[in-house]
């Protein structure tokens, strides 16, 4: 993905002695005196500088126009029920998206309950293969995610709309600020074909797992289709963003070296003003989806679990077949959703954080005048005071080392299922060793 910023700066935004506002709008500084007017003036004035604010964030808003798909996809999903309206993203409990929420999911739960219904009821089933539980398990898990859609998503959504009303201002804020305009060239083709990506790998896991699976009938794969989908578009939406901020902070740094170049100490607290609503809407990006991340993260390890201890003890018991091909399937596409969703987050966070803290550490503090110490100092104790730190509502920082260690946990917990597996076996073996002993010495009393 490449990012652009377009040097021209439009007229109707440059107004002489003005100010930004912490909402990235801009506004004129007047004395006392020219404040005072008739109401109906005051009023009408008021309402054509809101039109002007809304028609300047929907027109610079670069970022939801390309990344329009994905919204869009995830309303027909039902999975976030938030409307776009002119230079502003809302969610209401009583809107058209969230009407056709309710409707979608009761139809979608009534189905997928069946289907959960007749999975559960396979695995009840006695003397089936080992594989076969470790299938009926793996697949009733990711059935979870669908029941538990309106308590993680669509409580979130006023914590997701903060997110996005936060991304159109800081577009505007920054062109405001520092002349030029944020644009994404090649983002809406990222965001389409990971759209249309989303449903083609959802369906060509679910139909391959449907050959692979002797107990898996057709009618049941509708029930994961959808499910699927909204994972690998979570991870899309993940992927676009972190990328797209850490875009933005690129070329923040290059705007802050050019500062301290020209020793401009007022360019360096606007850049400054700038990175702190970067690193706090990283922060509510983590905020906003939190529910539906963290459902996401509980599941990908226990999946991974689960299908990588039953595809080694398939392969150790009956040798390597197409019935394990299935479960190793399912371990290598957990993994990678992990491995982009802890990655693309650690990337993010070190262009906010430890880039710009290396910038500003390698000037010559003895060579620069006193106002450009002082902001240099405040810029390095606004980084230390607002870690760029992508998390879940707070409950676990997102990084390489969440990575590792679920990395580690899992080869963990599979050791632990191997011993007990082979403890199984070892008694199994001397119980039977024992009975064809009692048997024989039976044997050896009659003849005598």
């Amino acid at each position: 993905m490449k990012t652009s910023f377009a040097s021209s700066y439009p007229n109707h935004l440059t107004v002489p002695q003005e100010s930004v506002n912490r909402y990235g709008t801009s506004y004129r500084r007047r004395r006392r005196s020219q404040g005072i007017k008739i109401e109906s003036a005051r009023s009408q004035n008021q309402n054509e500088k809101e039109d002007l604010d809304f028609n300047d964030l929907e027109k610079y808003d670069n970022f939801y126009h390309t990344t329009k798909s994905l919204l869009v996809l995830f309303q027909v999903m039902g999975v976030m029920p938030i409307e776009r309206n002119k230079g502003h993203t809302t969610f209401r409990w009583r809107s058209p998206a969230i009407i056709w929420s309710y409707a979608l999911f009761t139809v979608e739960t009534f189905f997928v309950g069946l289907v959960f219904k007749s999975r559960l009821n396979l695995i009840m089933q006695p003397g089936k293969p080992f594989d076969e539980y470790i299938y009926g398990f793996i697949f009733l898990s990711i059935l979870i995610p669908h029941f538990l859609l309106p308590l993680v998503a669509w409580s979130n959504g006023a914590e997701v709309v903060k997110f996005k009303n936060m991304w159109t201002r800081f577009q505007l804020k920054f062109l405001q600020v520092t002349g030029h305009q944020i644009v994404f060239k090649k983002l809406e083709i990222i965001c389409n074909s990971f759209c249309i990506c989303s449903w083609l790998l959802s369906i060509v896991i679910t139909i391959a797992q449907y050959y692979l699976q002797p107990d898996m009938l057709l009618w049941h794969t509708f029930g994961y289709y959808h499910i699927l989908a909204m994972l690998n578009g979570l991870v899309s939406l993940w992927y676009i963003n972190t990328t797209s901020m850490g875009k933005v902070a690129d070329r923040l740094s290059d705007l802050l070296k050019e500062a301290l170049q020209e020793e401009s100490d007022e360019k360096l607290a606007d850049y400054r003003d700038i990175w702190v609503d970067l690193s706090h809407m990283l922060q509510q990006f983590g905020k906003g989806y939190s529910g539906l991340y963290a459902c996401m993260y509980l599941l990908v390890p226990v999946t991974t679990i689960v299908a990588t201890f039953g595809c080694v003890t398939e392969i150790m018991d009956h040798g390597l077949s197409l019935k394990e091909a299935g479960l190793f399937i399912i371990a290598i596409y957990c993994c990678v959703l992990l491995f982009i969703f802890c990655n693309e987050a650690y990337v993010a966070t070190n262009k906010m954080g430890s880039d710009f803290r290396d910038v500003l550490m390698s000037i010559n503090m003895t060579l620069v005048g006193s106002r450009i110490q002082q902001e240099i100092n405040m810029f390095l104790t606004a980084i230390q005071k607002n870690p760029p730190n992508m998390n879940l509502n707070g409950y676990t920082i997102i990084n390489r080392k969440l990575l590792s260690t679920t990395v580690t946990s899992v080869a963990t917990y599979l050791v632990i299922l191997m011993q007990f597996r082979m403890t199984l076996m070892r008694n199994s073996i001397g119980h039977s060793t024992g009975n064809k002993t009692v048997t024989n010495n039976m044997a050896v009393d009659v003849d005598i």
